[in-house]
């Protein structure tokens, strides 16, 4: 299995036998050769209405990249292919798509919050931390504005969220998203190959 070297990437690559497991259990979740909302969170493990559901909705936009709201098997390998060997900035791009909900090209308080917050109710054990300690979904939605938004119009663009993520390691560990397709994949991939 892959290991993330200094640049941010996997060394491990996308092989053609790994890319044929992938597209066999894209082919039987979805032999329409479209993967739509409802069957990209069961194709993760997603209760639809659990604590997940939210963050595998914003996580299904970034997929999709033409806006068709489904998924082919192209963006699918392009999403994963992109997460496992993407640079850093490559990856944070993919991340604000995850973060601007509305696809406005920026990223406000709520939005923010919303995915903050679903972190929060996924990983349960993960607290975010700062100098004083643990910090509440609000205090962290609060640092982030104050140390990306640079032009203090209460919306994080594209290039603001790159440059605070790259400039200061707290606030890219506080973006970074946790719950990441790559690990999904490789987790369905080792259940499989026990049975």
């Amino acid at each position: 299995m892959g290991q993330i070297n200094q640049t941010g990437r996997y060394d491990e690559e996308i092989d053609v036998k790994a890319l044929q497991e992938m597209y066999k259990m894209f082919v039987v979740e979805c032999p329409s050769g479209v993967l739509f909302l409802h069957e990209f969170k069961r194709f993760f493990g997603v209760d639809p209405t659990g604590e997940a559901s939210d963050y595998a909705e914003a996580m299904f936009r970034a997929f999709d990249r033409n806006g068709d709201n489904t998924i082919d098997f192209l963006e699918f390998v392009a999403a994963l292919n992109l997460v496992f060997r993407g640079d850093l900035e490559h990856k944070l791009r993919w991340s604000f798509k995850v973060y601007d909900k509305d696809s406005n090209g920026y990223v406000d308080r709520s939005e923010l919050r919303s995915i903050i917050d679903s972190i929060y109710r996924v990983n349960r054990s993960t607290k975010r931390e700062w100098k004083d300690g643990p910090l509440s979904v609000d205090q962290v939605v609060d640092g982030i504005l104050q140390a990306v938004d640079s032009d203090r119009d209460g919306h994080i663009n594209l290039y603001e969220f790159i440059r605070g993520a790259q400039q200061d390691p707290w606030v890219l560990n506080m973006l970074k998203l946790d719950m990441n397709p790559a690990g999904w994949v490789l987790e369905r991939r080792r259940m499989s190959a026990h049975f």
